[in-house]
């Protein structure tokens, strides 16, 4: 019940093309309560490169503590996964959308240095900041919709974390056919998209659409940004891949009453 009431709530926002103002307000709350834990992790901490607040903001949260040392736990639980279904020497791994190298940042330091490591995003303070701040990574800068700066046949492994999470239905199948373009054949994409766990937060319309396989999408707001919103039931993301083969689908859950991404592996087929 609460979810759906918070559901409302910014649906009403969101209608009246509120919602970006109201998440920037909520930036500046959370910027001022989180001075204290964000000012000792600093002094803590003062060879860790850490980006300006807002972009931590926009791409995951306001906890330095979580940006850099659980987020280097996932890119080992990132490794995990790719190592079950491709043999990382002298590979091409891509973050699609990676903002401020939350993630990427880390893989240099657990990979062969016969790898190469790219991240693209579509915010050029993010790519700005990257490439002024990490090493061992090739940073570009793309745009809303596609193509990518890569040529045919480049990657091994392309991943994206909550990225078609933010993209209306249109531009999922541009750019996952970009995916596909940039993938070598028989190579990894590793995608994590709002599942079944996040029925929860649907409203009853919603709900009976997204039964039928229907992409949920919540927009009038800025394509790429943290508040828009796609849902993804299973039927809508199979027809999206067809044609290539479906390695793994893991189903999220809710933990800590929160509902966790779906992960879907897919090995290119050319």
């Amino acid at each position: 019940m609460e979810k759906r009431m918070r559901t409302r709530i910014s649906n009403f926002l969101r209608t009246f093309g509120l919602l970006l103002l109201t998440d920037k307000l909520r930036f500046f709350l959370i910027h001022l309560k989180t001075l204290k834990e964000r000012s000792r992790f600093i002094k803590e901490n003062p060879g860790i490169a850490i980006p300006p607040a807002y972009l931590i903001y926009e791409s995951f949260d306001l906890n330095y503590d979580s940006y850099y040392f659980a987020s280097r736990n996932t890119a080992n639980w990132l490794l995990d996964h790719f190592k079950r279904h491709y043999n990382l020497i002298n590979v091409n791994i891509l973050d699609w959308g990676c903002g401020p190298a939350r993630i990427v940042r880390h893989l240099p330091d657990f990979l062969d240095k016969s790898c190469a490591v790219y991240g693209t995003d579509y915010n050029p303070e993010s790519i700005a900041w990257n490439k002024k701040s990490i090493k061992g990574v090739n940073f570009n800068l793309n745009y809303a919709e596609p193509p990518l700066p890569y040529v045919n046949n480049s990657f091994d492994i392309i991943y994206g974390i909550s990225i078609f999470t933010h993209l209306p239905e249109d531009l999922h199948y541009k750019w996952f056919d970009e995916l596909v373009r940039i993938s070598k054949n028989k190579g990894i994409i590793f995608l994590t998209l709002q599942g079944e766990a996040f029925r929860v937060k649907l409203t009853e319309l919603e709900m009976r659409n997204f039964d039928k396989g229907e992409l949920i999408t919540r927009g009038n707001t800025k394509i790429g940004h943290r508040t828009y919103s796609a849902i993804h039931p299973p039927g809508f993301v199979e027809g999206l891949i067809k044609g290539h083969q479906l390695i793994e689908h893991i189903e999220g859950d809710i933990r800590n009453n929160k509902p966790q991404q779906d992960i879907w592996i897919i090995k290119v087929v050319k």
